[in-house]
């Protein structure tokens, strides 16, 4: 065998063993694009998690209305949290813990305040989003490796973008005039296909591989304890704050009703999406939500004795270094502007995994093509050498006149 063709050959090789990071890519993308869409997919399967209305005009509750029906119906558990998911379709969703210990989270029915069900502690959005994020590596001390190999995927995405960008003169052409030949074969449809994918998912690709490269350096920079954050720590409330009561009755506290009204007015126009409780008898009721900045939440820190304002975390107490960081993860997964911003990203994400099965398909029939034409000649170059080992040797001249 010459030394090109060796060469052809060991090139052969290293494209199969490449097939299997194509389809590491390829579920990579089909999980993430199912973690999009993975809470609604919840709500279709589980009937607990839907809020349904008793009538057309029925309003919503209050977090302290619903509280003291979780009370009214469960006296003896203490409750954590009460979250509000940004589409009204879905119930209420409660951290509590019993007095056994348990600590589920519980579906309650925004409207009239009953408990509806459990949330496993282990569902399908948390499945997919953790197949997604780190292949179910367990995390043991630090990010595990799954999280690691995951978004490092990051770095030859945003690279094949650019070099589709170089390779693909002017394909801004492609917006305005798409070519999609389906009558000249399969390899011409996919190629035509996977460089339409490419271009109007140019804007996706971008924002998806440049906060998956965050993920990655997020994840080096917890493990070597390096931190950017100016959050500073967390408020308590001062022991002479603390109301002292006999018989060992709990002190009165202020309603979480007056806890969101009282956040609202330090934060303008905030949407109270979660209401956390006081852990402890220094604890803070916590009252976060969106702003006028839709990929952040802002957060109060309420003394529940008096109803002061002893802490907060606002848009403008980030630097502009966290405003960029902390806008990655919500802008990864489209979590940030209920269901039609997931839908969008649902969408570019079945685009994506199409381009990638494209390029997978391309990939595999031009190689498998180029393998069998090296095997041909191969086959070709053993014929003659095989027909001159068997074939009868000549005569000499002097065997002849012997």
């Amino acid at each position: 065998m010459s030394k090109k063709s060796r060469s052809k050959l060991w090139f052969l090789v290293h494209s199969w063993l490449t097939l299997p990071i194509w389809f590491f890519v390829l579920i990579v993308c089909v999980t993430g694009t199912l973690a999009v869409v993975s809470q609604e997919i919840v709500w279709l399967a589980t009937p607990q998690a839907r809020a349904t209305q008793p009538s057309d005009d029925a309003p919503l509750l209050t977090y302290e209305q619903v509280l003291s029906a979780i009370h009214t119906a469960e006296p003896k558990l203490a409750v954590q949290s009460i979250s509000r998911p940004d589409e009204s379709h879905f119930a209420l969703v409660a951290d509590v813990v019993y007095p056994d210990g348990r600590s589920p989270s519980l579906y309650i029915n925004p409207y009239t305040g009953a408990i509806q069900g459990e949330s496993p502690s282990f569902n399908f959005k948390q499945f997919t989003r953790a197949l997604h994020g780190w292949w179910l590596v367990p995390f043991t001390n630090g990010y595990s490796w799954g999280w690691y190999l995951v978004s490092f995927l990051g770095l030859p995405l945003l690279a094949s973008l650019v070099t589709g960008l170089v390779v693909y003169k002017k394909f801004w052409k492609g917006f305005f005039k798409p070519n999609l030949r389906l009558k000249h074969g399969a390899r011409i449809f996919w190629g035509d296909f996977h460089r339409l994918c490419g271009i109007w998912s140019i804007w996706f690709i971008a924002v998806i591989s440049i906060t998956g490269l965050w993920f990655l350096i997020q994840a080096f920079m917890f493990d070597n304890q390096i931190s950017i954050s100016t959050e500073g720590i967390p408020p308590v409330v001062a022991r002479q704050d603390v109301p002292i009561m006999a018989n060992g009755q709990p002190a009165p506290q202020i309603s979480l009703d007056q806890a969101v009204k009282i956040a609202a007015q330090k934060i303008p126009g905030l949407e109270a999406s979660f209401v956390s409780l006081p852990g402890n008898a220094y604890g803070h009721i916590e009252v976060g939500g969106p702003g006028w900045y839709p990929l952040l939440f802002q957060t109060a820190e309420i003394n529940p004795y008096n109803g002061a304002i002893e802490g907060s975390r606002m848009i403008a107490d980030r630097s502009g270094l966290e405003l960029v960081t902390e806008s990655m993860r919500p802008l990864h997964t489209g979590d940030f502007g209920g269901l039609w911003v997931k839908l969008i990203w649902f969408f570019f994400g079945l685009v994506l995994s199409m381009m990638v099965l494209s390029g997978l398909l391309i990939w595999t029939k031009r190689t498998a093509l180029a393998t069998a034409n090296a095997l041909k000649r191969s086959h070709k170059s053993a014929r003659p050498a095989a027909s001159l080992a068997t074939s009868p040797r000549k005569k000499q001249p002097a065997e002849a006149n012997a």
